[in-house]
């Protein structure tokens, strides 16, 4: 039996779990970069963060939100509709989780931490904030795993795993954007790998969430598929996006972002 054909007869949420744990393992691999190599300029930085913006555009068009529209079209809603309330629920959703949960974007000084005030230091902040934009990018893999199971003819396993390479591909900038910081700010080689990976540790957990809830309720599932889309959007839009293009490089940042979706866009209709 080969490793393809093993995967295949796997539950689906235990293929999400899978799929997860790479893209969490590709961040791992992008922290592990601070015991190779100096941190990169920041024109290499604020273009990574280009492309890990236009992969998540792409993969939420692409992978989340054609989809829901065509598994909603013949309901007796409009098709539109589900994938319209679903990506507004998963932004407001993101909205509400940045209001909460202490954390800091890159580059930023401390006093420009967002969330419920704390004492929480520096680097635990910038770790959150990575972490909390992972969220999305998890139950987006795990939604998209559990619309194979469900039988829906646009849902189709190839078109999973290509959102899950995707996804793991832009994860590698972002371990390496919390790793290298962390190291600037002080801390040691081995403390700076374990905090960038452990912010990709959430990816997992959402993923097998998202299959789960599909499984359980399959009429949700236009709406749990634009639910992550938004939620990828608020991320891109709030975070990525501002981050890449405030380093004074935003030509290199939005070829970055061009490159991103075009990589993404051929994973999804070349496998999907």
């Amino acid at each position: 039996m080969t490793v393809i054909q093993w995967f295949t007869d796997l539950n689906h949420v235990l293929q999400a779990l899978l799929a997860t744990c790479f893209t969490w393992g590709v961040t791992a691999a992008g922290a592990a970069g601070v015991f190779f190599a100096r941190e990169p300029k920041r024109q290499t930085m604020d273009g990574m963060l280009g492309f890990a913006a236009g992969v998540m555009i792409a993969a939420s068009f692409w992978s989340l939100l054609a989809p829901a529209i065509e598994m909603a079209e013949g309901e007796p809603l409009p098709a539109w509709v589900p994938a319209t309330v679903g990506f507004l629920l998963g932004a407001v959703f993101l909205r509400g989780l940045d209001r909460i949960i202490p954390h800091l974007h890159l580059n930023l000084p401390l006093e420009s931490a967002e969330g419920i005030k704390t004492s929480w230091h520096r680097s635990i902040l910038l770790v959150s904030a990575v972490t909390l934009h992972n969220i999305p990018e998890g139950l987006a893999v795990g939604v998209a795993f559990g619309a194979v199971a469900a039988g829906l003819p646009s849902a189709t396993l190839a078109g999973a795993i290509a959102l899950a390479l995707g996804i793991g591909i832009q994860n590698f900038p972002e371990g390496m954007a919390v790793a290298m910081p962390l190291r600037r700010e002080g801390l040691s080689r081995m403390k700076s790998f374990w905090y960038g990976q452990l912010s990709g540790f959430v990816e997992p957990l959402a993923g097998v969430v998202g299959a789960a809830l599909v499984l359980i309720a399959t009429p949700i599932l236009p709406y749990a598929l634009a639910f992550a889309a938004g939620a990828m959007i608020f991320v891109v839009v709030e975070e990525l996006v501002p981050e890449s293009q405030t380093g004074g490089h935003p030509d290199i940042a939005t070829m970055g972002a061009i490159l991103g979706f075009a990589v993404m866009m051929v994973l999804d209709v070349a496998f999907g």
